[in-house]
């Protein structure tokens, strides 16, 4: 190593680092004395000098003092949040550019993780909308919060509630939102509203340090419909000031369509486990995806993108290319969108997923469209899918597969290698990890077909399509 890399400490300015490529988790790289840098918003292109602020083994970490050389892709962040929320870590580049770098993450992570021979990567398929596209949105109240370095230079009293998103790292410091291009208004509309109301009736703000104060999360969730579902979560029960906040709100905003609380006394904003209670209208909204419609509570999972999802449900239905005398299994089937989206081209679909409430949703979504070809089984996934299983279902002519970040568990991923059915595809949100479970279900297929999709502009995040094909 550099002699004079090991005398580089922390707060050590590089004077002139051009940033020559971008990570994953959405920092620019560049290389100083052979070391890896990463440098938060930055681009590839750019030229900047660089404050170390984190020294590891294997490489630095460092912000960006000045941009001395803008880079061709670099443009102005549009969102005046930008660099503190931390949402949407890419606005600072052009479209374009975020989709060739997330082309090439895909690329990257398939050809070096996976060891596998693979076929050439198709070009992503992008967003049609890159602001505005998410359908569910959570804010935190915080009674103490984050300040920006203007407001604490400027020496006033300022007003310490907020209602908005957590700073990256940090559970406990909230950033106060004024406007957020992730979702649609009213979103923006009711949340300002809110806020203002409870200032202004000396309503209490959470406390996550002191686990005290009245109001704690917001949840707006929207839907292509036109529906609209708002979910007020409270620390303690206080039925004046519920009755207060909603009635304020139903009166506020008439196009609500559903208006529940939760009262949430444990020590996360998590109400999974806990009582919805509904105040106003249906405890439902509805989702539309082609001619099929969904149903989606307060505790359902839904794709964030609605419209990008039904170009990513797309693809995974061209490369099934069922036939209408095939059995479907869609493992982590989740509200069944993929099994219901996929039923009507094959004999029957069996879905699978952990989350019993989930299971129910997509029970209720085959029969709100008049499927009657599909099944769904809660459980474990590792325990549930098994050969007793197989044995009673029969076994699939094709898996459709979409795990959560960390791929699918071990026995899982072996137990679909030994089970050599036609075809399998994989649906993944996380490369890395779909490039892990590549390498054991090469035991037994070919990768034939790869298809990433953007669902997430903005963001460093891409989900990936593969098509695999059993060996001859």
């Amino acid at each position: 190593m550099n002699s004079n890399f090991v005398r580089m400490k922390k707060g050590a300015i590089i004077e002139e680092l051009e940033i020559t490529g971008i990570s994953s988790e959405g920092k620019g790289v560049g290389r100083v004395n052979g070391q890896v840098v990463f440098v938060k918003e930055t681009v590839p292109g750019d030229v900047v000098q660089a404050k170390i602020i984190g020294k590891k083994k294997k490489f630095l970490e460092a912000y960006a003092e000045e941009i001395l050389e803008k880079s061709g892709e670099r443009i102005e962040p549009f969102c005046e949040h930008f660099g503190l929320c931390g949402g949407c870590k890419w606005q600072h580049m052009t479209y374009e550019a975020q989709l060739k770098y997330k082309q090439s993450h895909v690329e990257e992570n398939l050809r070096k993780l996976s060891g596998l021979d693979l076929p050439e990567v198709m070009p992503i398929i992008g967003s049609g909308r890159t602001s505005f596209y998410r359908n569910k949105l959570e804010f935190t109240f915080s009674n103490f919060r984050w300040l920006t370095k203007e407001e604490i230079a400027s020496g006033e009293d300022v007003v310490r509630t907020g209602l908005g998103f957590h700073i990256p790292k940090q559970f406990n410091k909230v950033i106060d939102i004024q406007k957020c291009h992730l979702q649609a208004d009213p979103s923006n509309a009711i949340r300002l509203a809110v806020k203002a109301f409870a200032d202004a009736n000396d309503i209490s703000f959470y406390d996550v340090k002191k686990q005290e104060g009245f109001l704690r999360n917001l949840v707006i969730r929207t839907a292509t419909t036109g529906d609209l579902m708002v979910i007020l979560q409270m620390y303690y029960r206080d039925q004046e000031l519920i009755e207060l906040m909603l009635n304020f709100l139903k009166k506020e905003f008439p196009q609500i369509t559903s208006l529940m609380y939760v009262v949430n006394e444990k020590g996360n904003d998590s109400f999974s486990d806990l009582e919805v209670e509904l105040f106003g209208g249906k405890d439902h909204i509805m989702e539309q995806m082609g001619d099929l419609k969904f149903k989606i509570g307060p505790k359902s999972f839904y794709q964030t993108n609605s419209e990008q999802a039904h170009e990513l449900y797309k693809v995974a239905a061209d490369f099934a290319n069922l036939k209408i005398d095939e059995l479907v299994y869609d493992l982590y089937t989740g509200t069944g969108t993929i099994a219901n989206f996929v039923a009507r081209s094959a004999k029957k679909v069996v879905g699978i997923e952990y989350v019993e409430e989930a299971i129910e949703d997509a029970k209720i979504n085959s029969e709100i469209n008049g499927i009657a070809n599909t099944e769904f089984f809660a459980g474990d996934m590792k325990d549930l899918l098994a050969n007793e299983f197989i044995n009673q279902h029969g076994k699939p002519d094709v898996i459709i597969t979409d795990p959560p970040r960390a791929g699918m568990h071990p026995r899982v991923t072996q137990l679909l290698a030994d089970l050599r059915v036609d075809r399998i595809v994989y649906v993944s949100c996380n490369p890395a990890t779909q490039a892990r479970d590549l390498e054991v279900l090469g035991q037994s297929y070919d990768v034939v077909k790869i298809q990433p999709v953007d669902m997430f502009p903005q963001t460093q995040h891409v989900e990936n399509v593969i098509l695999l094909q059993l060996k001859d």
